[in-house]
């Protein structure tokens, strides 16, 4: 498992280097000869992108901060230190149920919140405890998953913004056309179908990476919610009443 998701990380990361150079080359595609502007500089491609582009890019910024942040806070260690549920486990051998509630109020974290929606109900019996607990870890688990939802946004918004800004560009060749009547040449439309074309580059740019790391991400969360939601239980395990 573990081998499969540093590949996984891995082909996402290359997948994205790997398109960073169609920027450039899609421009160096859109050239003619002669053309004053045949040079073409980051600055240049940038530009084509426009208002929308530049949307783009800035949602690229978002994605590579949420990617860092997660891969940094999504882990199992991070989430729930294995400490906090040694010292817990400890004053629960002691029968020391209260100090073991107060201590799951002070540190909240995933176990712990789990925890301190079932202690209160040990006078309730076992099956209210268990209950409990399992509501407690669909809300744990709701709020991991809300937190790496905003990839998946990014991976859908990207692409539908590049369309948008394709479309524009479109409806301002066609423009040309008009403008121009029969005198237009393939030229006079190149750029604008150029600049058009830009901004669906950049959304895809963007889209392909996030989508990736979003299920990489989606697979941890998931893994990792049920390995909690089995400590939990394990936990709590010792009030269930014996069979006679």
């Amino acid at each position: 498992m573990r081998k499969w998701k540093n590949t996984a990380t891995v082909v996402a990361a290359a997948a994205f280097m790997a398109l960073l150079p169609a920027v450039p080359a899609l421009a160096q595609g859109a050239e003619s000869a002669g053309d004053d502007d045949a040079n073409v500089t980051i600055g240049k491609v940038l530009a084509w992108g426009g208002i929308v582009g530049g949307v783009v890019i800035l949602m690229s910024i978002a994605m590579v901060a949420l990617v860092i942040e997660h891969f940094v806070s999504i882990k199992r260690d991070k989430l729930v230190p294995p400490e906090m549920i040694d010292e817990i486990e400890a004053l629960f051998e002691e029968e020391e149920y209260q100090e073991a509630l107060e201590l799951c109020e002070s540190e909240p974290n995933f176990v712990t919140n789990m925890l301190a929606a079932a202690l209160p109900k040990l006078n309730a019996g076992f099956d209210t405890m268990e209950e409990h607990l399992s509501e407690a870890h669909a809300l744990e688990s709701t709020k991991l998953h809300v937190k790496i939802s905003y990839l998946s946004l990014i991976a859908n918004l990207a692409p539908m913004l590049g369309l948008f800004g394709t479309v524009f560009g479109m409806v301002g060749a066609f423009n040309e056309i008009v403008r121009l009547g029969p005198a237009v040449t393939p030229k006079d439309l190149a750029n604008g179908v150029q600049k058009a074309l830009i901004t669906t580059l950049f959304g895809l740019v963007v889209a392909i990476p996030a989508i990736a790391f979003y299920f990489i991400f989606r697979n941890k969360v998931v893994r990792i919610t049920y390995e909690f939601k089995a400590i939990g239980e394990d936990l709590i395990e010792r009030f269930r009443p014996q069979a006679r």
